[in-house]
């Protein structure tokens, strides 16, 4: 179903292809809602006329009661009104004009997103926010790289971002984000949240990451915005004697007094995490701590490329430009004109699924929260478009793709990202590729099916490489020397989306059938 293919989570779906349905869906409900309201008006103004009518009658009838039934006709259109109108009066009340809106609510309410993909999508705003280091004020207010339309965060919104994160016992984020709707609350922002409530998840949050003073700080108003708060006095009283007992431990006296400046990005250090290159990740993501020196430039050239004289390519080789030195990486100009882009979209969206990895112990394709996108895999035989990128890739490298991997078609949305991985498999998962007879990635063929306004680069954390996508170029790189042995300095990432929609379709070329077309070296790093 839609729902089971696309809402499954939006930290896990963010194809934006598919939720531009989502607007579409928005934008008849409130088409049908004004009906309702349309509806509802008409039924009042019905029933108004019918109360103005009856108000001048009776005032009329009550005046003189037995001389207004003395006339005949007077008698007879009471009897009628009483036992007709009346009735048509009270079918015309129980009449719900909500029936179709409501109706077209339950039709639309399958593919609603739930609660799961709420939090997934507040999840992407708190990664988009590390990775870019964007403060809650930035997003708040709508302040992002290359974003035409306005949009902006709530006190409500903020503080349902903190308590997402809270939930989650991820109290920096919620700190950032509780602060954020405390300050737009401070600063006069309509709210429906209590204040109270946001300092009680602040105060604990704060406390959480290890600011005993500030929590103090921030439950004293507490207290005094509500003395009778169930956990507030208990909270105040603990953190106060831990607070001093770590004093007298630091043979110190009197209270640490907290801080005045207000808590913003960088106050408190995110906690580590499972990914060791984490920081020089996201500085590359950010076009920070790129190792572009003018000596490497100096090494890298642009060239037309024939495939060593493929007939194909002759008439109209292929522009190649170097963009790494070592490991040689490569970006070829126009490797998919605009029309095939849009076929291989047209064939891919409808089979958009939650993107796996290939579990390295078992070699079972699986999903990861560290990959977020969705995928499709196109063969050859399904269109002509398809078959001829697959020989285009194979007059490119030179290399056979009857033994690669289907054309995968990706599709990162907001927040969509692939965090740093191997494309090849290392010794200690011998069986990743086993199914498939093939042998292990010795190439990638990355297409970049799209511009993306912001974020989006593939980045090499361990020589300081960033590539960012060009609509219709194509990027090809080594996963193994010659020897058979993997490069490990090819581990590389797609960075988050920050602004718009990636679309990119990947090739992952074999060994087997590449023994006379890239012939072994004599040595382990040939």
């Amino acid at each position: 179903s839609f729902k089971a293919a696309f809402l499954t989570d939006f930290l896990n779906t963010t194809n934006i292809s598919q939720m531009t349905d989502l607007i579409y869906t928005e934008k008849e409900l409130v088409q049908s809602l004004k009906e309702y309201i349309k509806a509802e008006e008409s039924k009042l103004d019905a029933v108004k006329s019918w109360a103005n009518k009856l108000d001048v009658l009776t005032r009329v009838s009550t005046l003189d009661p037995e001389g207004y039934l003395a006339h005949p006709v007077n008698a007879y259109k009471l009897m009628k009104r009483l036992n007709t109108e009346w009735s048509e009066l009270e079918s015309l009340v129980l009449q719900d004009p909500s029936d179709g809106f409501i109706s077209n609510m339950t039709v639309h309410r399958q593919y609603f997103p739930d609660q799961e993909d709420e939090k997934g999508a507040a999840k992407a705003l708190m990664r988009l926010q590390d990775t870019y280091k964007l403060d809650s004020e930035s997003f708040a207010r709508g302040k992002l790289p290359g974003m035409h339309h306005n949009a902006i965060l709530t006190v409500d919104d903020c503080y349902d971002m903190g308590k997402t994160a809270y939930n989650e016992a991820d109290y920096y984020h919620a700190v950032l984000w509780m602060q954020q709707a405390l300050r737009q609350m401070d600063a006069g922002e309509e709210h429906v949240v209590s204040k109270a409530d946001v300092l009680d998840y602040l105060s604990y949050s704060v406390y959480q990451m290890g600011d005993l003073p500030r929590a103090i700080e921030l439950t004293r108003r507490l207290v005094a915005i509500d003395s009778s708060h169930q956990r507030a006095g208990g909270n105040l009283r603990y953190f106060e004697k831990l607070l001093s007992k770590q004093l007298n431990e630091l043979n110190q006296e009197g209270q640490e007094p907290a801080t005045e400046e207000p808590i913003q990005l960088g106050t408190y250090k995110r906690p580590n995490d499972y990914l060791p290159e984490r920081e020089i990740y996201e500085a590359l993501c950010r076009g920070e701590g790129v190792k572009m020196t003018t000596e490497r430039r100096s090494r890298l050239y642009c060239r037309y490329h024939d495939g060593n004289r493929n007939p194909r390519l002759l008439l109209q080789p292929m522009k190649e430009e170097d963009e790494w030195d070592s490991p040689h990486i490569v970006r070829y100009l126009n490797a998919l004109s605009d029309q095939e882009i849009e076929k291989i979209k047209e064939l891919a969206k409808p089979r958009l699924a939650r993107a796996t990895v290939r579990d390295p112990i078992t070699g079972v394709l699986t999903t990861a929260n560290y990959r977020v996108s969705k995928s499709a895999w196109l063969e050859g035989e399904e269109d002509p478009v398809i078959e001829r990128v697959n020989q285009r890739i194979e007059d490119i490298t030179g290399l056979t793709t009857q033994t690669a991997e289907l054309l995968q078609i990706a599709n990162y949305g907001v927040g969509g990202q692939y965090e740093p991985h191997f494309d090849f498999s290392r010794k200690e998962e011998p069986d990743a590729f086993k199914t498939l007879g093939t042998g292990n990635r010795v190439a990638t063929f990355l297409n970049y099916m799209s511009d993306v306004e912001a974020g989006g680069a593939t980045v090499f954390p361990d020589f300081g490489a960033a590539i960012y996508p060009k609509k219709g170029t194509a990027v090809f790189w080594y996963n193994l020397f010659r020897s058979g042995e993997g490069d490990y300095r090819t581990r590389h990432a797609a960075c988050p989306v920050l602004v718009g929609s990636k679309w990119v379709s990947n090739k992952w070329i074999h060994e087997r059938g590449q023994e006379f077309r890239r012939p072994c070296g004599l040595t382990e790093v040939d």
